[in-house]
């Protein structure tokens, strides 16, 4: 039995921070759940198409320009559980960007459904009702197991030779690992009671179960989702079946959906194919389609004969089945490897034919029409790899038409081909170091050597390896034996890679033919001529969710033709042209899985779903409902005002009335006839509105979903658009991110480390919670959820909002500066929060949220910080408008990210009028000063510097060396100002403006040192000609700031300015200014309350040190210690 730990709910976290004090989240949820009921009571979420009274244009385009929209998705949750950090972090990116539309004056739309197609509900519900007769009801009489033995982590899929293929690195299901023995030990540990168990044996009580959940974990959350709009996928939702079955005549309409034979995944236990979505291991993995080369035994070991003898008829043929994916190499056949550890079998195909390869095999090819009965692979025979060893065989198309010998190889995989592998070692590394390694060692193999020392033949020529691939690798690659795995996949990666796209053949039928061309014939040319089969099997492990192992059959079905020529040209060209994918990855993946993914079966026979409705056995598979659900979004709350479609929407229109004519009207702008209208008995007046509301949110401006679904969903999405509706409504945008660790590692229930969104809000809040998904990552690569920025995340929100509140006090207490806002501190604060604010801005508009929070929330408060200092410092006090414009622009920053705290401060500080969810962005207040922003990054520059140089000077005290000064007593600050840079320095300016390419940002320092030579001036001017490489090269500096070399800002009335803060900031008594003179040996003081008028002060002669090495915009600066 199941240990109690290993039931508990609170199990899978139990590895997660524990968090103590928790009186300020607990002050902060107290304020989120205020204002998630005042924003459900207003519907503030739910958004509409403008109304004819809005706005009277029928035109679509324009009241989109009138009315500006955002629409995004995310892909829907399935409902066999509650909802994990890790949908929470997709749904984010959804949730962000519609925060950010709303605040651009958008009207922003973020539905969500809820999917339970397909088999994995059906799946765990049929195992509760064979527990329950089994243990009874409330599972009293399950027995006693003294070890509960965890069920191993999912095999990684083999290796992919396939270079043509595209696959994502992993998928969900691939991810999860459940240790548990039995389906209502797996409820126990979602926290669902165990007298309550039993209710799921029916598969639609989860229908009604989690999907509440759901919505209550989102509310929860601060999610802006428009809940009128959800629904259930399936027949339980009588309205979504109807949607279901219009787009699936009209795809079968289009010639889009075929009927025919084709390989697919297949669960012989269930009987039917198993998709993406009905598996519970191997997510992704479609059929390899090999070559089965018959390899016809010409002589027998003794060991084999025997073991055969009397059970294969003396006259029968007996063929070696050798899975290939290079048919046009077959020409190079030297030899075949098995095994010598693993067993096989002798299969009968018929009375005078029998195979031999591995038990696996030979039961992925019983559903293949290999064998006469479906399902049935007769043994007659079982044979170790060693016995096999030194039988001679007839290789189809090979030079050596006497035969090969059957040859050792560690490597084979018993679960990967047939456990046969033919041997080219021209064009593959791993078969040229075996023989080389065979042939070196023959003794200690117990073969003759001669066996593998038949002549290499080249049979492809490519432009990089030239005609023996193999061994060219092998060499350039240093692979010395067949141990030195490394190597040889990446020799093979290169080989496979330069072989299929730039090879040609050079012996055989198609000699001169490239190879892409050349290896289908060949292919086509073996199988007609009876020397090989067509053999397929999961390129991976996959298992059904009723724990099948899965195989590839050959089943009549309906299948989506995706793949077929226009329709695919049509898709990629939107991918190239018209889609936003956000990051280069994303677009790469489309274009890879658009280039191989063709046929998908679109019906099943076991499950959830909607039936097929020309085909009524057969239900539609879960991840073709679920192409176009967008749309329904747009006008599912008309229909029905329950998920399940029981209660008949605002519309007053049944189910039965929704038919193929009516959504062809609504979203294909067909037309309806009178005749249509009258029989529908839907008024003209709501079929308008309907169309109008879709036609008014459509096309989908973002897509949202993890990387993994570019596989499948995602293409099928795109391919499915641009099957059934006009161009102007294809999708504008995906949104592709990468998974979601959790505190650096993988999220896994059975280590502890995982996290529910229940969890995530009960623990931090809602908004500390999505201030750490923000922070998490915003690009296709894993992302990382850190609790402790979430916890750090509690503690921030809480001080900031008591200081807004202490701050705005002091405002309307009259205890702030007022009146023109002229001290320095309040121009470049007032500078940097419109610098801000643009580049917040800017990051919300590219979803780029981590960034966002940074400069709209750290950087934002850095500012507010050094402004408050700096004022302090200066013995003045904030100045009031720049203190409500500082709390006001955060509120409305961190609104998309944070917009519970927003709101308090919004409504309760601020005091505004109505909700800041319908709030814009602010604008800037001036335009944005670069003489400002240079002159704040100059005074903090050499603020930081003046620091770090009084701290190496206590270092040096504490080592006992001699100091110019004594840091205890009063002491004096000098800052040495250049009006002009050296003079020396002019004419490498100009030698490095002549040899700087700007366009490749690059130096040709190859011209410029001879130069220097000639002018002997080597060891001071290359540290200054890097000094420019380092400006130009690697940070980018504008070319033109970099060679005239003036400032933006005027330095001395800067630092006159800003001499009360340096002089309270660095303890010193005086702090003294001089302009020094060209070479620094003397220079002029400045007074402190001259505005940085210097000229007429006070000359200083005989200075050196600090004053020589001064520059503008770099000053020097010494201490010395002046009378008390």
């Amino acid at each position: 039995m199941a240990s109690v730990d290993a039931l508990d709910p609170a199990n899978a976290s139990k590895n997660t921070l524990k968090l103590e004090n928790t009186e300020k989240r607990d002050a902060l949820i107290a304020l989120e759940k205020k204002y998630q009921k005042i924003w459900s009571e207003n519907r503030i979420f739910e958004t509409n198409a403008p109304t004819l009274e809005e706005d009277a244009t029928t035109d679509p385009d324009q009241l989109r320009e009138n009315h500006p929209k955002f629409f995004a998705t995310m892909a829907f949750p399935y409902m066999n559980g509650t909802l994990h950090a890790g949908h929470s972090f997709t749904m984010s990116k959804v949730e962000f960007q519609t925060g950010v539309a709303r605040m651009e004056g958008k009207r922003a739309l973020f539905p969500l459904g809820y999917h339970c197609t397909g088999m994995p509900i059906k799946a765990c519900a049929d195992k509760l009702i064979r527990e329950i007769q089994l243990f009874g009801e409330n599972f009293e009489n399950v027995p006693a197991e003294e070890d509960d033995e965890p069920m191993p982590p999912p095999s990684a899929a083999a290796p992919k030779e396939d270079v043509t293929k595209f696959a994502a690195k992993k998928g969900k299901a691939a991810a999860k690992v459940i240790k548990l023995r039995y389906q209502f030990q797996i409820m126990q540990a979602l926290g669902i009671p165990l007298t309550d168990i039993h209710k799921f044996a029916d598969p639609y009580y989860w229908l009604e179960f989690f999907p509440p959940l759901c919505q209550e974990h989102c509310t929860n959350f601060g999610m802006r989702i428009d809940w009128r709009r959800s629904f259930l996928t399936t027949d339980a939702n009588p309205y979504y079946d109807a949607f279901v079955r219009w787009q699936m005549n009209r795809l079968k309409e289009l010639g889009k959906i075929k009927f025919g034979e084709r390989y697919t995944i297949y669960s012989p236990k269930d009987g039917q194919p198993c998709m993406d979505h009905d598996r519970s291991e191997g997510e992704g993995v479609g059929p390899q389609e090999y070559t089965g080369i018959k390899l016809k035994v010409l002589e027998w070991p003794e060991e084999a004969k025997k073991a055969i003898t009397g059970k294969v008829p003396a006259e029968a043929n007996v063929f070696l089945v050798a899975a290939t994916l290079r048919p046009e190499t077959m020409y190079g056949q030297t030899c075949c490897f098995v095994g010598p550890k693993i067993q096989y079998g002798v299969y009968k195909i018929t009375d005078t034919e029998y195979y031999i390869c591995t038990e696996r095999a030979a039961r992925n090819m019983a559903f293949q029409g290999v064998f006469p009965v479906r399902g049935e692979y007769p043994s007659v025979a079982s044979l170790s790899g060693q016995s096999l060893i030194g039988s001679l065989v007839n290789a189809p198309l090979s030079v050596y038409t006497d035969g090969v010998r059957v040859l050792p190889m560690e490597t084979v995989l018993a679960t990967k081909g047939t456990g046969v592998v033919t041997s080219v070692p021209s064009d593959s590394p791993d078969d040229y170091a075996t023989v080389m390694d065979l042939a070196k060692k023959a003794d200690y193999y117990k073969i003759k050597k001669e066996w593998a020392e038949l002549p290499i033949v080249p049979i492809i020529n490519t432009p990089t390896y030239g005609d023996k691939t193999a061994e060219f690798l092998v060499k350039q690659l240093k692979i010395n034996s067949p141990k030195d795995t490394k190597q040889l996949a990446e020799a093979k990666d290169l080989a496979y890679k330069e072989g299929f796209y730039l090879g040609k053949m050079i012996i055989g039928e198609f000699k001169g033919e490239d190879v892409q061309s050349a290896k289908p014939k060949v292919r086509q040319q073996l199988i007609s001529a009876g020397l090989a089969i067509a053999y397929s099997e999961p390129d991976g492990v996959v298992t059904s969710r009723s724990a099948d192992p899965c195989v590839v059959a050959l089943c009549d079905q309906w299948y989506l033709d995706y793949g077929e020529t226009e329709w695919r040209k049509t898709t990629e060209e939107h991918v190239s042209n018209g889609l936003n994918t956000y990051f280069p990855e994303t677009r790469h993946g489309f274009e890879a899985n658009l280039a191989w993914l063709n046929q998908w079966a679109c019906a099943r026979s076991y499950g959830l779903g909607s039936k097929l409705p020309w085909d009524q056995q057969f239900l539609v598979e879960s991840l073709s409902d679920s192409t176009v659900y967008m749309a329904y979004y747009t006008i599912a709350h008309f229909l029905h005002s329950s998920v399940d479609g029981k209660t008949v929407g605002p519309a007053g229109i049944k189910p039965e009335q929704m038919t193929d004519e009516v959504w062809d009207y609504i979203f294909c702008r067909r037309e309806i006839s009178p005749e249509i209208i009258e029989s529908s008995k839907i008024s003209q007046d709501w079929l308008k509105k309907l169309r109008r509301e879709f036609e008014y949110f459509y096309p989908l401006d973002c897509r949202v979903s993890g990387k993994d679904l570019i596989q499948n969903h995602l293409t099928f999405f795109l391919y499915i658009h641009v099957a059934l509706f006009p161009p102007q409504y294809w999708p504008k945008a995906v949104r592709a991110n990468g998974h979601l660790l959790l505190n650096g590692d993988k999220m896994s229930k059975s280590t502890g480390n995982f996290l529910t969104l229940d969890e995530t809000v009960k623990k931090f809040g809602a908004d500390a919670g999505r201030i750490a998904l923000a922070d998490a990552g915003d690009g296709i690569e894993d992302a990382n959820f850190e609790e402790s920025v979430a916890n750090a995340a509690i503690l921030r929100l809480y001080n900031l909002k008591e200081w807004c509140e202490e701050v705005i006090k002091l405002a309307e207490d009259g205890q702030l500066r007022t009146g023109p806002k002229d001290v320095f501190w309040d121009r470049v604060f007032e500078n940097e929060m419109n610098d801000l604010l643009g580049k917040t801005k800017a990051q919300y508009k590219a979803t780029m949220f981590k960034l966002a929070l940074k400069e709209g929330y750290y950087e934002f408060q850095a500012a507010r910080d050094y402004y408050r200092e700096a004022c302090a410092s200066s013995n003045i006090s904030m100045h009031r408008d720049l203190v409500y414009q500082f709390v006001e622009w955060q509120a409305l920053l961190i609104t998309p990210i944070a917009p519970h705290w927003a709101e308090y401060i919004w409504l309760e500080v601020l005091k505004k009028d109505s909700t800041i969810q319908n709030a814009r962005f602010p604008e800037q207040t001036a335009p944005l000063s670069p003489e400002l922003s240079a002159a704040l990054e100059y005074v903090r520059t050499i603020s930081s510097k003046i620091t770090s140089t009084e701290s190496a000077q206590l270092k040096k005290a504490t080592k006992g060396k001699s100091l110019s000064y004594d840091p205890k007593k009063p002491k004096k600050l000098t800052i040495f100002v250049a009006r002009s840079y050296p003079a020396w320095q002019d004419k490498y300016i100009d030698l490095v403006r002549e040899n700087f390419d700007n366009l490749k940002l690059s130096i040709n320092e190859a011209a410029i040192k001879p130069a220097v030579a000639k002018l002997g001036e080597m060891k001071k001017a290359m540290p200054f000609i890097q000094s420019l490489k380092q400006r130009l090269v690697f940070n980018k500096e504008e070319p033109t700031t970099v060679f005239d070399r003036k400032l933006i800002f005027d330095e001395i009335s800067t630092l006159t300015e800003v001499l009360p803060t340096l002089r309270k900031n660095t303890g010193c008594k005086v702090v003294e200014i001089v302009v020094v003179d060209e070479g620094g040996k003397s220079g002029v003081k400045v007074e402190a309350a001259g505005n940085g008028k210097w000229e007429s002060g006070e000359k200083v002669e005989g200075l050196s040190g600090p004053s020589e090495s001064a520059t503008p915009g770099n000053p020097g600066f010494v201490f010395e210690n002046v009378a008390e």
